[in-house]
């Protein structure tokens, strides 16, 4: 089997245990560590086991995994840690969670976009949208605020950026940086850059493509622009962490990241330490330009092919229970998605930006995962690699949109409102 090969982590044998649930978490910053701190909490309680299954960082690897697994109808892992764009890929193998779980005071867009055929396929963990962070003490140092549009961002990282360069001789410093390699956080940065500037989701909730447009051309075409000018050629091969690394070593002024890199860059032992800030994400210039924040987040589902059915579905309860989700926004800064504790002064004590999110995650662009289905995953692999040959310079943004294997439909402009069914035929006849 292909888990036979996946790193596993136990609990300590507990006596008399009555069950061993396998839990698939990401590692991503100090995921792994709270999501194994969580589950151990709940053996301990309940007198059962739990082994931790390590899976890869990437996005993209860690859902080839599941669905070779889950394909297989393996039952070596019962609870999986599931990206939000995933419920429509994996929901025909997922238990539904609906009549033991109540998702009272969770965001109801996340809970929609967990429910799969009147199925709720996945439990909602924790909400992210995509923020700005940024040198506080740099911007301040040199006068300049807080950008509010993307060209503003270019301007200001290219001055504090030369001047950080000569000032400390630190030709490591850059002004921007973000995910720019070709997988699954690149689709979001793309669709944040699109977005921002009033081209579209991609793929509209009607089943229109709507992404080979003068406004994407637009967007990515300044979003080029940084390459090699604030932004470093490396960020070609960056996910989430080497972007963290750059800036939190302190080697760039502006990062794009989700929220749980806040605890990280303000540890004691980081070189940031006080002197980041974070806001919304900018916006584009121009009439229809506004502040989109790509939707994320984390869930958990179980497996129809668990044999502990009862204990998973309990240990799922337990980790997405209002108390643990306080937790790990406390130790962790992952953003609840139960509403209400955005307004937890002990929260908002170790997180103080909060405060701010719960607008950016209403306003969010969610990904076409819903009307694309089980397409999702070729629609964000060929989006991804399209903006990613605009970034390294191999094609021109009207080119890489028109070349995607979107831009056919998008020239029959199929315009109409059909349900979701048949926006997800659309989907099929497009590819």
């Amino acid at each position: 089997m292909a888990a036979a090969a996946i790193l596993v982590a136990a609990a300590p044998p507990l006596a008399e245990a009555q069950a061993t649930i396998a839990i698939s978490c990401s590692s991503l910053g100090i995921e792994a560590q709270l999501c194994r701190e969580g589950a151990e909490d709940w053996a301990r309680r309940t007198g059962n086991q739990v082994r931790l299954v390590s899976t890869p960082n990437s996005g993209s690897e860690r859902l080839a995994l599941y669905q070779q697994l889950l394909a297989a109808r393996s039952a070596d892992i019962d609870v999986f840690q599931v990206d939000v764009v995933w419920p429509g890929i994996l929901g025909s193998h997922l238990r539904d969670l609906g009549p033991d779980l109540d998702t009272a005071g969770h965001f109801e867009e996340v809970v929609r976009n967990n429910t799969v055929d009147g199925r709720l396929v996945a439990m909602p963990w924790f909400a992210s949208a995509g923020l700005l962070y940024y040198r506080r003490d740099l911007l301040e140092a040199h006068g300049r605020p807080v950008p509010e549009t993307w060209r503003e961002l270019t301007g200001t990282a290219t001055t504090v950026m030369q001047a950080a360069r000569a000032a400390a001789g630190n030709d490591r410093m850059w002004g921007h940086v973000f995910q720019g390699r070709a997988y699954e956080g690149l689709t979001v940065n793309g669709l944040e850059w699109i977005a921002s500037h009033g081209g579209g989701r991609i793929v509209e909730p009607d089943g229109r493509i709507s992404v080979n447009n003068p406004r994407a051309v637009e967007a990515l075409t300044l979003a080029r622009s940084w390459i090699e000018r604030i932004t470093p050629l490396g960020v070609l091969n960056y996910a989430e962490e080497e972007a963290r690394g750059v800036f939190q070593s302190g080697n760039a002024v502006f990062m794009r990241n989700w929220p749980y890199a806040w605890p990280l860059l303000n540890a004691e032992d980081s070189p940031v330490r006080g002197k980041v800030g974070v806001a919304v994400l900018p916006r584009g210039d121009g009439e229809g330009g506004v502040h989109a924040a790509g939707l994320g987040g984390e869930q958990l589902a179980v497996s129809r092919y668990t044999r502990r059915a009862e204990q998973a579905v309990d240990l799922v309860r337990h980790l997405t229970s209002r108390a643990e989700q306080k937790r790990r926004a406390i130790a962790g800064g992952f953003t609840p998605s139960i509403t209400d504790l955005y307004e937890d002064e002990e929260i908002l004590a170790a997180n103080p930006f909060f405060r701010d999110l719960l607008q950016i995650f209403r306003s969010a662009a969610a990904r076409p995962s819903g009307v694309t289905g089980p397409h999702y995953n070729r629609v964000s692999t060929e989006f991804a690699n399209a903006v990613h040959a605009v970034l390294s310079g191999q094609m021109e943004p009207a080119a890489a949109l028109a070349a995607a294997w979107i831009a056919p439909a998008a020239r029959r402009r199929i315009v109409t409102a059909p349900g979701r069914a048949a926006a997800r035929r659309r989907i099929r006849t497009a590819a």
